[in-house]
């Protein structure tokens, strides 16, 4: 199989608030991140559709990771996970 990711996944469990004012906010839990975005599992939500863009808020247990949200779209679903990509 040919290996097509540009930057390294590490697992990590990181929360992850996802808004859009056509859903509002989602929480989910990465499954694993890169430098080029993120595999998150949601909470037992309806997934925003591919294409859509979200500002993603990640979450430590004490206050955020990110102090602004970040441009996030929504590249994949299955399930309850979607692949993120971080939007330039």
């Amino acid at each position: 199989m040919i290996e097509r990711r540009q930057h390294e996944r590490t697992s990590r469990s990181i929360r992850v608030e996802m808004t859009h004012p056509a859903f509002g906010t989602l929480i989910g839990f990465t499954m694993d991140i890169s430098d080029g975005g993120a595999q998150v599992q949601v909470e037992s939500q309806s997934l925003p559709p591919v294409g859509t863009e979200v500002a993603v808020m990640f979450k430590k247990v004490v206050g955020p990771i990110n102090s602004e949200p970040v441009a996030m779209k929504v590249v994949r679903q299955f399930r309850n996970t979607v692949g993120l990509v971080f939007v330039a």
